[in-house]
């Protein structure tokens, strides 16, 4: 594809849907209110805006790359379709059962969260396969048959099928899928052994359960899109952003949309990502912060930290297992409810609490005037200055501050004695703290110290709140790109196509079979690279091999990284230097005396990286020139302040500003505080450090 080519990237926030529209070094977005109702709706009206002001025939667009919260939504929801789970005999309640580990220890009145689905809606067949792979009890078809009959009369739209061990012998699965095709035809079904082919039978389970309860409505909404989309006069492939950070067709997004679940946010700490890349930053905390949730992420040697497993709608104050697992790849990022959307409430201990309630796009904050009465992070940015009711959004959205103050008043001021200002200095406090709080314990569980860090902050809501996130980490530098606003956005358009692909196989460093270690990495990487191949026949591949090990007896492992000559060349020295390496690093020292297990096997297929041109450092210019003042009330220094307004349009390359300042856009505004001053980089960054 031409470099010139004209392409648009799509995220569906749960407040905003962001378009860009990239044609070469052009680039033309826009932010619509979300219609949760029709997505496709919010979609196409972007397109149109973004089109129009490039004044783009849409029969040009050679490329669309869309992101979504949908497969999100549906999950913390529960809107998913009549849903039915098939297992082995015996294993019906495991999604039930859970780990059992409380995760809340203290607490008398813990409560569970129920299943995704209830038990009337989970069925068992005689059947079972050992966990070396081996079958121990065969499957009989004429018991599938008879409940697939019972499954077809009961009516049911997708099906999940998770046998125990399935993951090294899914034959019995296969069986299931092909009666099910036969007697249910209309029925979409969903193999543990194709969504999430791994060990520990709870979150394999949860995964295809989470696949096939949100896949017809997915399939559904896609198939809208695409008709959309061609009425309009596009008729280009249309490409979806998974949650490990790459792209696939639409047709694998169809058939495993639960990997669809982090999409936006994935997109984000790839825009973060290309940005450390050009200015060299090899350690970077991404910072997205939209109108519903805030996301916090580790970025070394500009590549985001990834996990294999992450939770979806943490019931229990966002608390580690209160919520649903999904077993896939993704980029491992911290994902609080404090958006501009968030609302806040004074709890039974007369403390202010934000989140994680929004407000969306519907009715939205108060001060939206859509019928919000309760007051949002955005109703208190504006109370404090931070915004101008004039100018959000480019002026799209008038905003009106007296509703703004009588949601404070009623619903905080009168109840702790506060006026407006006091509670909404107490609502941005609190959600600023809740942020650097949960940055400060996810750079603790992965040995980090965020002093060494650069923050790079986007999302409509996180260069208000960024700079004040900085003071309380202690980080000095900061950087926000230009279309920081629709950051998610833009990073689609920088993503690879890319897909991993996983298989749990137990073996120990003692009994290590390197032959067989390398012909799954050859499996694996067959497996990654068709389906990047289904993106782009023509595309090279780069193939990136990781394992996951952990000293025999421990409950969780530790991802580990090989080149492509130890994978092919596999021995268990190698590895073991290797785990050891890493594991020191982590947690200190190694543990002498025991032996090493590896549990899951995996390989990236990715299409290589877009080419990094370096940023050069900007020769300091003169002071630029403010467009006028505004009062702008400073936490650090508990009072308002007087700051210059400044367009950021108008800043020339190593132009500099001191703060207090407001620093304003049609997307965003960015909030330099007094503690602050900031320069303008050479790619139209917004450089801000510590006074001198």
């Amino acid at each position: 594809m031409s470099r010139t080519a004209p392409r648009i990237g799509v995220d569906i926030g749960g407040t905003f849907t962001d378009v860009v529209l990239e044609i070469g070094d052009q680039r033309y977005s826009t932010k619509v209110l979300t219609t949760y109702i029709a997505p496709e709706d919010a979609i196409l009206d972007g397109i149109r805006q973004v089109c129009t002001e490039a004044d783009l025939n849409p029969a040009r667009v050679e490329q669309i790359v869309h992101g979504t919260t949908l497969a999100t939504n549906a999950l913390i929801e529960r809107r998913g379709a009549k849903t039915a789970l098939i297992t082995t005999e015996g294993f019906r309640d495991v999604i039930e059962m859970r780990t059992e580990s409380r995760f809340e220890q203290y607490d008398l009145d813990l409560v569970i969260p129920a299943p995704l689905l209830p038990r009337q809606r989970r069925f068992t067949l005689r059947e079972r396969v050992g966990a070396t792979g081996e079958i121990l009890i065969g499957l009989e078809r004429a018991d599938v048959e008879a409940l697939a009959t019972d499954l077809l009369a009961a009516g049911y739209e997708s099906i999940a099928v998770g046998f125990l061990h399935s993951y090294l012998n899914p034959a019995h699965e296969r069986m299931v899928r092909e009666v099910l095709a036969e007697r249910l035809p209309d029925a979409l079904v969903s193999l543990s052994s194709d969504v999430s082919p791994q060990m520990r039978e709870y979150e394999r389970f949860n995964t295809t359960i989470a696949n096939a309860y949100i896949q017809p409505l997915m399939k559904s909404y896609l198939d809208r899109l695409l008709g959309r989309l061609n009425a309009e006069g596009f008729d280009c492939p249309v490409f979806l952003m998974h949650s490990g950070g790459g792209v696939i067709s639409i047709d694998d997004a169809a058939a495993f949309p639960v990997r669809l679940v982090e999409s936006g946010p994935a997109g984000g700490a790839v825009f973060a990502a290309d940005i450390a890349a050009k200015h060299g930053l090899d350690k970077v905390l991404s910072f997205d912060m939209g109108g519903t949730t805030a996301k916090i992420c580790l970025i070394k040697n500009y590549t985001p930290k990834t996990a294999r497993v992450f939770e979806v709608a943490r019931s229990y104050r966002f608390k580690k297992g209160s919520g649903m697992p999904i077993s896939i790849p993704v980029i491992d990022m911290v994902e609080i409810g404090a958006g501009g959307g968030s609302l806040a409430h004074v709890d039974a201990m007369r403390q202010i609490r934000v989140g994680p309630e929004s407000a969306g796009s519907e009715p939205g904050p108060a001060c939206y005037g859509r019928g919000g009465q309760r007051p949002a992070v955005t109703d208190a940015d504006l109370i404090l200055g931070k915004l101008d009711p004039d100018n959000f959004a480019g002026g799209s959205i008038p905003l009106h501050k007296d509703a703004s103050e009588a949601a404070l008043v009623t619903e905080l001021g009168e109840k702790l004695d506060m006026t407006a200002e006091t509670a909404a200095f107490g609502v941005a406090e609190m959600v600023d703290e809740n942020m650097a709080n949960a940055a400060r314990v996810h750079a603790v569980e992965n040995g980090e110290d965020l002093s060494e860090y650069t923050m790079i902050a986007f999302g409509g809501a996180a260069p208000l709140h960024a700079g004040r996130l900085c003071e309380k980490l202690g980080i000095e530098r900061l950087l926000v790109p230009p279309g920081a606003g629709v950051g998610s956005a833009i990073g689609f358009l920088r993503a690879p196509f890319s897909f991993e692909a996983t298989r749990s196989v137990y073996m120990r460093l003692s009994d290590f079979d390197g032959p067989g270690a390398s012909a799954l990495f050859n499996e694996l990487e067959s497996e990654a690279s068709g389906f990047v191949r289904s993106c782009d026949p023509t595309a090279g591949i780069i193939a990136e091999y990781k394992v996951y090990m952990r000293y025999t007896g421990q409950g969780w492992e530790i991802p580990i990284a090989l080149s492509a000559d130890q994978a092919n060349n596999a021995d268990a020295a190698t590895c073991k230097r290797l785990f050891e390496e890493n594991y020191i690093a982590l947690f200190g020292r190694a543990v002498e005396g025991l032996d090493v297990e590896i549990t899951v096997w995996a390989v990236n297929a990715t299409t290589p990286p877009q080419p990094i041109s370096p940023v050069p450092a900007a020769g300091v210019g003169s002071a630029a020139h403010a467009q006028g003042v505004r009062d702008l009330f400073d936490p650090a220094l508990g009072q308002r302040v007087e700051g210059q307004v400044i367009s950021r349009s108008d800043l020339a390359e190593g132009q500099t500003i001191a703060g207090p300042a407001i620093i304003v856009e049609d997307e965003t505004t960015i909030i330099l505080p007094s503690s602050r001053s900031a320069i303008r980089t050479n790619d139209a960054c917004i450089d801000i450090t510590v006074k001198a």
